[in-house]
């Protein structure tokens, strides 16, 4: 089982390694912590390598965790990463860009999704926030975690500007704005229940049902 401390964890053979998801995903865990009741079942969509399904559900054991990617070729170092986690369930193939995610959970009792909005197309956005809808329990929330910008907040580094860095390696990707987010959240009939400030200048955002506390 990962340790659950900051210590560096070491990718597990076939295994790919995030030094990002190394790095942030202590805070993650507390963050989700915090948000969720002691059980459920989690949809991560874009889980990458794994290391965020390994830690944050050896660190939520009443949860089930049902880690996600549109690429094929990372689910081997989804499993890798998982094995030994019996909250883990085997990685599925999920295109948020696609209309009907045929096979993922549904209902669900929460989705999470770290670090794709910003390096991604705004309709992986809208795919993420309209599937969340689709698949989420009465009281589910979708928990979305990154880097965005907001009114009058300025960002650091990289982030500075808006979507320079992300632009500069394709030009659909950029940072978001938190406001446009909320928006599109508010259509599918979700709204924002709570921003918590993250290191290095990121967000953990909880949306929920609108009508619902």
């Amino acid at each position: 089982m990962p340790p659950m401390t900051d210590s560096p964890s070491f990718p597990p053979a076939g295994a790919a390694h995030s030094p990002a998801a190394e790095r942030n995903r202590v805070p993650l865990l507390a963050a989700l912590q915090r948000l969720l009741l002691p059980a459920g079942l989690m949809l991560e969509i874009a889980s990458g390598t794994g290391q965020h399904a390994a830690h944050c559900a050896a660190g939520l054991p009443g949860w089930q965790w049902q880690p996600s990617e549109a690429d094929a070729r990372l689910l081997p170092s989804i499993a890798a990463w998982c094995a030994g986690v019996p909250a883990v369930r085997p990685p599925l193939v999920i295109d948020v860009l696609a209309s009907n995610w045929a096979n993922a959970p549904a209902p669900v009792d929460a989705v999470f999704c770290a670090n794709m909005l910003h390096i991604a197309p705004w309709a992986a956005a809208v795919g993420l926030v309209q599937g969340a809808a689709r698949h989420l329990g009465p009281a589910g929330l979708l928990l979305v975690y990154g880097p965005f910008l907001e009114d009058d907040v300025a960002t650091a580094g990289r982030h500075r500007m808006p979507g320079c860095w992300q632009r500069s390696r394709h030009p659909a990707w950029g940072l978001r704005r938190l406001a446009e987010v909320d928006a599109l959240a508010q259509a599918a009939g979700l709204r924002r229940r709570e921003r918590i400030a993250m290191p290095a200048n990121n967000l953990m955002l909880a949306y929920g049902r609108v009508g619902l506390r």
